[in-house]
């Protein structure tokens, strides 16, 4: 028997490869490649007449994985390779390629792992499972709350998963906390999860509220991270909140929005009024009555009523902004989006600016309009 170190193919290029010839004939070649100071256990087996393109290839379990999506390649460089050193020379190309498309110091994980996995998700319950790749390491495990919500926890395990945490994520208004150790299973992490659930339904509650019965302006489409609400309350008048996920009950901050003729009274209510908040009534009954409105709902008003277009560009969405600043000479009232505003304001010579602040003349009626330096776009 030979024992080979090493190989050189056709243009010289020393390959670290260590192959044992197994029998006389030379067809019979076993032994390991080296790609990224990682060892894979390869076998070729050649056929009697020698030829590289009716070779057989058979690689561990590791080396599969990561040719899997490179079958055709490898036996295209078999066809075209004209000796074995040639071959050998391309498959540690492929390889070195393969490699490189898992993130730094990630690993193929053993057989042992999937096995465990697949126990684990029986455990779980696959009504739970939402999806899993390819590779068996991003799952996705859906949950509902106690008010029938449906929410989606993202887990991307590790390859000596149990050993390593896995990287959760969720579509939550505060930091998601896992613990975990080696003898954490998959159903540990979901009850974890519903029990984080469960410590923000009040949060969903009162926001479901207020999705429900006014016209919210902002955000567009929230999502479950989101904590705040800009509710429209008349024609360029609106109130937004931001409400605390671990307090929902509380007082939120509030923030109105519009001509000062209109906002200025709403302002001294919530001043005068803040001590009647009720922390067992829901958020929305004590805005009411902290502000002494109406909030407008879906039932009442049709949400047109409130989009007003800006002044300026003529649209009521400006990438993710709406109109939210108001000439406050009460003829007038024209919302206007801040960046189109400021554009307007600063390219005329009468426009004065102390610090942030821009003031100008209304392009609609000529009174007296400030607008804030529109914040840069990162």
């Amino acid at each position: 028997m030979k024992v080979i170190s090493s190989l050189t193919s056709c243009v010289g290029v020393v390959i670290d490869v260590r192959l044992e010839v197994l029998d006389i004939e030379k067809t019979l070649y076993d032994g390991f490649i080296t790609v990224q100071e990682r060892d894979f256990r390869i076998r070729i087996l050649l056929p009697p007449d020698l030829q590289l393109k009716r070779a057989r290839l058979h690689c561990c379990w590791q080396l599969k994985h990561l040719l899997r999506e490179y079958k055709h390649i490898v036996k295209q460089r078999l066809q075209q390779s004209g000796d074995l050193g040639s071959f050998i020379l391309e498959l540690k190309t492929v390889l070195e390629v393969a490699l490189n498309r898992f993130p730094e110091g990630r690993s193929i994980p053993p057989p042992r792992y999937y096995s465990q996995l697949i126990s684990e998700m029986e455990t779980v319950g696959w009504d739970k499972m939402l999806f899993i790749d390819m590779d068996f390491q991003t799952l996705k495990l859906k949950a509902d709350d106690s008010s029938g919500r449906q929410h989606v926890l993202t887990v991307k395990l590790k390859s000596k998963h149990p050993a390593e945490a896995p990287d959760c994520s969720a579509d939550l208004p505060v930091p998601l906390t896992i613990t975990w150790t080696p003898q954490s299973t998959l159903e540990q992490l979901h009850s974890q999860f519903l029990l984080v659930l469960e410590s923000l339904t009040d949060f969903w509650d009162v926001l479901d509220e207020i999705d429900r019965k006014t016209w919210v302006l902002e955000p567009e489409k929230p999502s479950r991270s989101d904590t705040m609400r800009r509710i429209a309350i008349g024609n360029n008048v609106s109130i937004k909140v931001e409400v605390d996920p671990r307090h929902p009950k509380m007082l939120p901050e509030c923030c109105l929005l519009g001509a000062d003729h209109v906002v200025t009274p709403l302002r001294n209510k919530l001043n005068a009024n803040m001590h009647m908040w009720n922390p067992d009534s829901s958020v929305l009954n004590n805005l009411r009555d902290v502000l002494e409105i109406e909030f407008p709902s879906p039932a009442t008003h049709e949400k047109s009523s409130f989009n007003a277009e800006c002044g300026i560009c003529y649209s009521y969405r400006l990438e993710d902004a709406i109109p939210d600043q108001v000439c406050n000479d009460p003829r007038c009232g024209q919302p206007f989006h801040q960046a189109c505003l400021y554009e307007w304001l600063r390219a005329l010579p009468s426009t004065r600016q102390s610090f942030n602040l821009i003031f100008g003349e209304c392009p609609y009626c000529s009174k007296p309009i400030t607008v804030k330096m529109a914040a840069p776009k990162s």
